[in-house]
């Protein structure tokens, strides 16, 4: 729909709230309206000639332009997040939207961008992110809210709690919170996975050995009960433990006793127990694997810690939590994610849940810096793909794997050049020689010059 021509065309876009502003093909400022003005604190007659990117110094301006791939490809951008920086220094979180303007003959004589001034929505997102934290744990979902309700009286009790979730939904920073919000916060808090360590040495683990107790037992050792002794023991993936270790852990919840390896007499318990697991234990006490007498032990207080995919709404607050984490770890200026990421990750199922995305975000920051991350900078496992290579290069994988693809793929992009490829990554040479030598064991390709 054409214009009406009766209609003052600049007062109607002095009148809006977002700046615009366009350039000739040259990059000259050309318009330059009074949202503009207001968001960059640059008047429109110190704006309009000069190149766009004397005036905003946005975090594209070093190459990756919007306005400029706009023109370049006759197309159009919407919602991208950056940041512009003021003549104050101050740096000003924005949307932008882009397209190539054509004249009466279609053919391109510059380009048209409009931004948003995103502060507010910034410091609103902060206010509610304090309000949804717990312990650090982040969530505003009325899944959360039930737990983060009852979790103070929990904790104060002595019971046995048992925390039951699928894998990365931070059980044992539930554990943990339990912990530090009891009268036990003051001693010790020892977790122990029983699922990655053998029978015979989960066992010394857990109660300790005498001297004697078998060929290499030269002297006593202290078992994890009696580390946890006046604070807390998190056993994780219970599930696991084998019939053997079940029969002494449920000695230690009925008599509060247990007996290390070679000893002859029992020993005092005092550790408060956390266990938790993402297995089914009615399944494997049906299936006779797990014994009933101790699930019914361990199930005093069950706390049932939903996947991320039944809290959606709390996908924004751990994103921003994670940035800020590794801001502060990888002293990094990321400012957030773009629209269209948060829009792809609010429709991603995390499999891995809250860790999983904890992994996307730090495969992130190995290729931005600063600014917003955009699409570009997410795994291939998660980014849409375009075409049936991309589809069959490979997803998933562990950690290492993520951040081994990430610099191999950097790598590739710069024809091996390794200076270049810490340039684009932000990462010394050492770190980059690091990854390198890693990527070297696990038998991946380097093609480093």
């Amino acid at each position: 729909m054409s214009f009406p021509k009766d209609l003052p065309f600049e007062d109607v876009l002095a009148s809006i709230a977002d700046g615009v502003f366009t350039v000739d093909t040259d990059w000259n400022i050309t318009y330059f309206n009074e949202a503009a003005e207001r968001i960059t604190g640059i008047p429109a007659e110190e704006a309009l000639g000069q190149k766009c990117w004397d005036v905003f110094h946005s975090s594209l301006c070093d190459g990756s332009c919007a306005l400029r791939e706009c023109v370049a490809n006759s197309g159009v951008i919407s919602c991208k997040s950056i940041f512009i920086v003021r003549p104050d220094g101050q740096k000003v979180p924005v949307s932008i939207s882009a397209a190539p303007l054509r004249n009466a003959d279609g053919e391109i004589v510059g380009g048209v961008e409009t931004f948003r001034d995103l502060t507010e929505l910034q410091l609103m997102r902060r206010k509610v992110e304090e309000h949804y934290s717990f312990e650090d744990i982040v969530g505003r979902s009325e899944a959360l809210d039930k737990i983060f309700r009852i979790l103070p009286q929990v904790s104060r009790s002595e019971a046995t709690v048992l925390l039951l979730g699928e894998s990365g939904t931070g059980k044992e920073l539930f554990a943990r919170a339990v912990h530090n919000l009891s009268t036990r916060r003051e001693g010790p808090f020892v977790a122990v996975n029983c699922g990655a360590l053998p029978d015979t040495l989960l066992e010394s683990e857990l109660f300790g050995y005498k001297a004697g107790a078998f060929t290499d037992a030269k002297g006593d050792k202290p078992g994890r009960f009696e580390l946890a002794a006046g604070g807390t023991i998190f056993l994780d993936e219970i599930g696991d433990l084998p019939a053997k270790l079940q029969v002494k852990l449920l000695r230690v919840l009925q008599e509060k006793v247990y007996e290390p390896l070679g000893g002859v007499k029992p020993v005092p318990c005092d550790a408060r127990i956390i266990a938790a697991t993402n297995r089914d234990l009615e399944t494997l006490v049906a299936e006779g694997t797990f014994r009933q007498d101790l699930y019914y032990r361990l199930n005093v207080v069950t706390l049932r810690l939903p996947p991320l995919r039944e809290r959606r709404e709390d996908i924004p607050l751990l994103v921003n939590h994670f940035i800020r984490e590794y801001n502060t770890l990888q002293d990094k200026n990321v400012q957030g994610v773009s629209e269209d990421v948060m829009a792809l990750l609010l429709r991603h199922d995390f499999p891995g849940n809250v860790r999983e995305l904890e992994n996307i975000l730090e495969f992130a920051f190995i290729l931005c810096s600063n600014g917003f991350i955009q699409l570009e900078h997410l795994p291939d496992s998660i980014r849409p793909l375009k075409s049936a290579d991309v589809l069959a290069e490979g997803v998933g994988g562990t950690l290492e794997e993520i951040k081994c693809r990430a610099v191999l793929q950097a790598l590739e992009r710069n024809e091996g050049r390794k200076m270049a490829t810490c340039r684009e990554l932000g990462i010394s040479k050492d770190t980059l020689r690091r990854m390198l030598q890693r990527c070297a064991e696990t038998g991946a390709e380097t093609g480093a010059e």
